[in-house]
């Protein structure tokens, strides 16, 4: 018996380690099929990490579980900046058998631990998630068979940001499971989820935010027909729970509706669970009662040209609730509400409150609403109610604020909008507020004598008897009073009287209501009325329209958090008139830079109360010093940040003259400036604006347009006087990209210099896109210490000297496509005369011919040795040989050689022996076209790389196109870690791609 049961025993265990080696014995094998199958399915970047790859039968026996750390896979251009998914760990289980021993390995379960997905569609509907081959490149096509059975995901982050639809979705911390034959046509799926709803964006509506969500259910799944049928579960959103059943089906392009819905088990708590702000860490504790109903059906056909029709259905009873520790509730809250659609027509809509009231403390608010249809807005409803605003701070938490006074409201409406026959609802509305308090605890000083008094009527249903009189409006601060008025007549002319009186303290009001990041102070005083008609505002009918008095703010700052640098105004005055704002005084000092300014705004009205109107001026500009580098970065604080385009608004035509004593940008320091201005449809174009700069004086002619932000355009005239060819270099990229040589250069240079192109998103010049031509005269010069210099001594033996002394040079240049291109020019090169020609690209290559004439004897005793074999010449050491070097490679590291690849005996062989000067000239003629062919071949190739990165950088910049909606996805995402605090993601390892 002992020996049985070490024989079994011995079994097992064999078994057992057998079990533990099997997936190290076959290891290799398994990850590369996994590569394989990435490799022919995947036309993405995938990354993963070799050493986080571990194998066991134990997880999912009898399957095979690979896991795999730090998983993720980035799109391929336009999405090679996105990160589609992301997991901290991967488990994929196997059918073992299969993957060792079959040709069809099979997938039997997908666990997601930890990570992220970013679904991305662009608004022409290409999407990040669109990465698998077409059947057409597939080299070899994938041969997994799917026998999944089960799929989890654990802690995972969902943003979907489909731009074609304008839908936003933000889901965190995702924990799902479903189980079922994924392999069958037809199969139930049970389903279990929950997440945090982080935001619902849908056209710029915020539908939901931080919500969250639970479901569990059976999804029954018709993939021959794309039908899904929910069977009955349970959903929750908060507190809020409500059952679906139905189904959806995708059989064409069109999406069948037809699903149910209704509350389940839900009280009036319930539904204030979905109120913002009030479900917090202490809604357990909210006292309530009441009872809440809610169902719904959607049921038709979406497409372009039809809408399923809906019915959805709340009501609301005797609805109470209580925070603890405050003495007030809202009581007798009843709302009855019904939004119903019965055709596939949206306009068709109806929404109906017939019951709506509820009791703030003692103050009891009711009404009622009713709105027939979409199209020509039936309505009829009423409001009305009266709230002491004392009560209510007893009622809802408000920390460090004391509120006071009446607001009486009494609205009624009943009626039709129609625009067309210039009819609206009749309505009489009026609000009152009395004797208005308002005081932050932590500011001594209130605002007080709050009044509001307005009526909004229209008794006859047209529009020219539409009225809105906010008769009275004003409020005191610390003995400074503001008062004003407005009145509106006839809604088709928009008749306007109004006027505002007094003195505000902005440091004051933001103490009493303050904004997070923002600090401002300041005075604004003003005494303005105006009178007008929009009619006449269409019509260009300025001199009806009557709006004067005079403004003025003294000792202004601002500073938040979009604009770091500040602002400070010490005093500004303006008058008003119906033609122009007059500029009387404008002190300033915008970030560290101090900014006078005086002049005129007019078109102002139109401006104001018309869309796609511009704004004219005419204003003069004075500072002392002003630092352009702080409004080109993304914040003043980064000594690293990068320049990023300006834009500049096309409704805004300014003529603009200029005065600094000095300005900064970017390593430049320009004194003197001074220059005409215009920015007239988004173009900034400069006359004759003038500035020292670099050891000389710059005058330019041009204009800057960034009305393609992706490829923004400048196009300018420069004439340099006198600037330091070391100063240049140092300061401009251009010159360091296409003249390097200036860097062993001294002396200064003049040029007229057409110059143009493109500006990349650091506001810098794209190399490859300029194009330039002028003529750049150099007086005198000395070349010492460069590359090329030894090069030609050490090859020709002519000079031993790293020194050239240049004298009146004239140099004409021409760029192009990146390339600068060097026509033929004289200079000396010691005591030699020599013919130059070339180009430079923006890459940094250069490719020079340089002819020269030299004298035999100056090639010392190889050239005597010569000069005495060949007898019967008219050769001697005076005879002039012709030298011609190819300068290639880069300035840094430049190739020099002889052209035609002699060696110096061999040229002065063949110079010594031709006798005749003829056939000198046509030497050097012969190494000039082969040179200009080589030439011809560099040109295309560098054309050709300018394009490339040109392309490259276009594209680069169409992405920040989308930077509000990015911006909105990455709030979203900040959303999720903000209120989730998870800890940060390990840096992904891309040693391994695919």
């Amino acid at each position: 018996m002992k020996k049985a049961i070490i024989i079994v025993g011995s079994i097992f265990l064999l078994v057992l380690v057998s079990l533990v080696a099997l997936p190290f014995l076959f290891k290799d094998k398994i990850i590369a099929r996994i590569d394989k199958e990435i490799a022919n399915s995947i036309n993405a970047q995938v990354y993963y990490d070799l050493d986080q790859i571990s194998l066991s039968v134990f997880k999912r026996f009898p399957n095979i579980s690979a896991t795999v750390g730090q998983f993720g896979i980035v799109g391929n251009e336009p999405f090679q900046a996105d990160t589609l998914i992301h997991l901290d760990e991967l488990q994929v289980d196997f059918n073992l058998r299969s993957v060792l021993f079959g040709d069809i390995p099979s997938l039997t379960g997908i666990h997601l631990n930890g990570g992220s997905l970013y679904v991305k569609v662009l608004e022409d509907g290409r999407a990040n998630y669109d990465i698998t081959y077409p059947s057409e490149e597939v080299t070899e096509p994938s041969n997994f068979q799917m026998e999944i059975d089960l799929i989890e995901v654990n802690n995972f982050d969902l943003v979907y940001d489909d731009r074609s639809l304008d839908f936003l979705m933000v889901l965190a911390q995702i924990q799902a499971s479903g189980k079922g034959d994924f392999t069958a046509d037809v199969y139930d799926l049970p389903l279990e989820m929950q997440a945090l709803v982080g935001e619902m964006v849908y056209e710029g509506t915020n539908y939901l935010s931080n919500k969250n969500f639970k479901g569990s259910t059976t999804l029954q799944v018709d993939m021959g027909n794309m039908k899904f049928s929910f069977a009955e579960g349970e959903f929750g959103l908060n507190d809020f729970l409500f059952g679906l059943e139905g189904f959806i089906a995708m059989p064409t392009d069109d999406i069948e509706f037809d699903l149910t819905f209704a509350g389940k088990d839900n009280t009036f708590k319930s539904i204030l669970s979905l109120v913002p702000g009030m479900y917090k860490e202490r809604f357990a504790d909210l006292k309530t009662s009441g009872t809440m109903d809610f169902n719904g059906k959607f049921k038709g056909i979406y497409n372009d040209a039809s809408f399923p029709s809906f019915d959805i259905a709340l009501l609301v009873k005797d609805g109470m609730f209580q925070y603890p520790d405050l003495p007030r509730p809202v009581s007798d809250v009843n709302v009855d509400l019904r939004v119903k659609n019965e055709t596939n027509n949206l306009e068709n809509t109806s929404v109906n409150i017939p019951v709506f009231n509820l009791k703030f403390g003692n103050n009891p608010i009711s009404g009622k609403f009713l709105l027939g249809n979409l199209v020509s807005y039936p309505m009829e409803g009423n409001l009305k109610g009266k709230l002491d605003l004392d009560e209510l701070t007893s009622i809802f938490p408000v920390e460090g604020m004391t509120v006071r006074g009446i607001l009486d409201v009494n609205a009624e409406a009943k009626g039709s909008y129609d625009s067309s026959n210039q009819t609206m609802p009749a309505i009489s509305a009026n609000l009152n507020l009395s004797n208005g308090f308002v005081k932050n605890a932590e500011y001594p000083t209130a605002l007080e004598a709050l009044q509001v008094k307005a009526l909004v009527s229209n008794p006859s249903g047209r529009m020219p008897d539409f009225v809105v009189d906010l008769s009275q409006f004003g409020f005191q601060l610390e003995n400074e009073q503001i008062d004003g008025r407005l009145k509106i007549t006839d809604f088709d002319a928009m008749n306007w009287d109004g006027a505002v009186k007094g003195t505000i303290d902005l440091g004051k009001m933001l103490a009493i209501f303050p904004i997070e990041n923002t600090t401002m102070s300041g005075k604004i005083a003003a005494d303005i009325q105006t009178k007008g008609s929009y009619k006449d505002v269409e019509a260009a009918q300025y001199n009806k329209l009557d709006t004067r008095g005079n403004m003025s703010v003294s000792n202004f700052a601002y500073t938040s958090a979009d604009l770091p640098q500040g602002i400070k105004i010490n005093n500004a005055k303006a008058d008003f008139t119906p033609e122009r704002i007059n500029l009387t005084q404008f002190d300033s000092q915008v970030g560290q830079s101090p900014l006078q300014a005086s002049g005129f705004l007019s078109n102002y009205l139109n401006y104001l109360l018309q869309e796609n109107q511009t704004l004219k001026g005419q204003l003069n500009l004075n500072s002392s010093r002003f630092n352009v580098n702080e409004w080109m970065t993304e914040s003043s604080s980064s000594d690293t940040a990068a320049l990023t385009v300006i834009e500049l608004p096309t409704n805004i035509d300014f003529s603009m003259s200029v005065s600094a004593a000095e300005v900064i940008y970017d390593n430049l320091n320009l004194r003197d400036v001074k220059g005409n201005m215009t920015l007239r449809e988004g173009v900034l174009r400069f006359s004759e604006a003038s500035m020292s700069a670099l050891g000389g004086r710059i005058v330019m002619n041009g204009s800057y347009d960034p009305r393609d932000v992706t490829a923004p355009k400048f196009d300018f005239g420069l004439n340099l006087v006198n600037l330091s060819i070391p100063q240049a270099f140092q300061s401009l990229n251009t010159v360091k990209a296409f003249a390097p040589v200036a860097q062993h250069l001294t002396g200064n240079f003049n040029t007229n210099l057409n110059f143009s192109g493109k500006l990349g998103q650091d506001m810098m010049p794209i190399l490859s896109s300029i194009f330039a031509n002028g003529l750049v005269k150099v007086s005198e010069a000395s070349l010492q210490n460069s590359n090329l210099v030894q090069g030609i001594t050490s090859l020709t033996k002519l000079n031993d000297t790293n020194t050239l002394q240049l004298k009146d040079l004239n140099i004409p240049i021409d760029i192009q496509n990146g390339i600068l291109e060097v026509k033929p020019f004289n200079v000396k090169l010691w005591d030699y005369q020599a013919n130059i020609q070339g180009s430079t690209g923006f890459d940094g290559s250069i490719n020079y011919l340089i002819n020269m004439q030299v004298p035999a004897g100056k090639f010392g005793a190889q050239a005597n040795a010569l000069l005495a074999s060949i007898s019967g010449t008219q050769a001697n050491e005076n005879t002039m040989i012709p030298v011609a070097l190819n300068l290639g490679g880069t300035y840094a590291s430049p190739k020099v050689g002889l052209a035609g690849g002699n060696s110096i005996e061999t040229l002065l062989a063949n110079s010594l022996k031709s006798r005749v000067s003829s056939e000198t000239a046509n030497i050097q003629q012969q190494v000039t076209e082969q040179f200009k062919a080589t030439e011809d071949s560099i040109k295309r190739e560098l054309k050709l790389k300018a394009d490339m990165v040109q392309d490259s950088l276009q594209k680069e910049a169409e992405k920040k196109l989308n930077v509000t909606k990015d911006k909105a996805v990455e709030e979203g995402k900040k959303l999720i870690r903000g209120l989730l605090n998870p800890k940060p993601p390990a840096k992904p390892d891309t040693t391994k791609k695919n």
